[in-house]
């Protein structure tokens, strides 16, 4: 059976991907190309929704598609804990759809975050750089946010991590009390550095994404999870067997 995907930002670079990868395949087709500001009712009769769009717009993305009883698969910025939270309620003690949110299709990037995360029970100071192409809308990326939240959780009851004059603006955005160093730049795709400092070391657990290329065995990976899926599922690591909370 070959499911059809509408895919709610199909005009921009992810999108795009998306779409091609759609077509390629054997086990999807594609419903509808949907651009940002389109209405929502094109979504109707889909099997899936893949919505790569921007923070703004993506909740409603969302809720028009679990009110409408179609999965959906979010490939788009800014889901905040906070965010992922409201959308646990929205789906229910008893979900009859998934709603999978991937902040990253990368399993390079997945696996940094996971060590990452590993690496934060043992240092007092981190820090997150993190660099984007200069037509990325948000900072910081999703990936970021979740790398930090990830390790705040981590950290369990050695509490926040040492982040001098955080009043300076300078000094980064506090994400569970990680500073975040947001870049968007002419020249690059993605990158993101995890710092850590220790008494006389440091530790640096890079991330770079080249290519486009790196995001298509997870964007099919999680739509092929997608028709099974109920409730909420948050991260490609959920999908490789991966406790990233481990």
């Amino acid at each position: 059976m070959a499911y059809s995907v509408a895919v709610v930002g199909a005009t921009g670079r992810m999108g795009s991907l998306a779409t091609r990868l759609i077509e390629a395949s054997d086990d999807f087709t594609v419903h509808a190309r949907i651009g940002s500001r389109d209405p929502l009712d094109a979504i109707d009769g889909a099997d899936l929704v893949f919505d790569v769009t921007h923070p703004a717009v993506s909740p409603d993305i969302v809720d028009a598609s679990i009110d409408r009883g179609i999965p959906v698969l979010v490939g788009t910025s800014g889901w905040t804990a906070e965010r992922l939270a409201r959308l646990q309620v929205k789906l229910g003690e008893e979900p009859a759809v998934g709603a999978i949110v991937i902040p990253n299709f990368s399993l390079g990037s997945v696996l940094a975050t996971r060590l990452a995360t590993i690496a934060a029970r043992f240092f007092d100071s981190i820090e997150v750089v993190e660099a984007h192409h200069a037509g990325k809308s948000d900072s910081p990326s999703g990936t970021a946010i979740r790398t930090a939240e990830l390790m705040g959780e981590a950290r369990g009851d050695r509490g926040p991590v040492a982040a001098p004059h955080a009043d300076q603006r300078a000094r980064g955005q506090q994400v569970a009390s990680i500073p975040v160093h947001s870049l968007r730049m002419d020249g690059l795709l993605a990158e993101q550095q995890v710092i850590f400092g220790g008494v006389g070391e440091t530790l640096r657990i890079t991330h770079q994404t080249v290519s486009d290329a790196s995001y298509e065995a997870g964007i099919l990976l999680a739509l092929r999870a997608l028709p099974e899926a109920r409730g909420l599922v948050v991260g490609l690591d959920a999908l490789l067997g991966l406790d990233a909370r481990a």
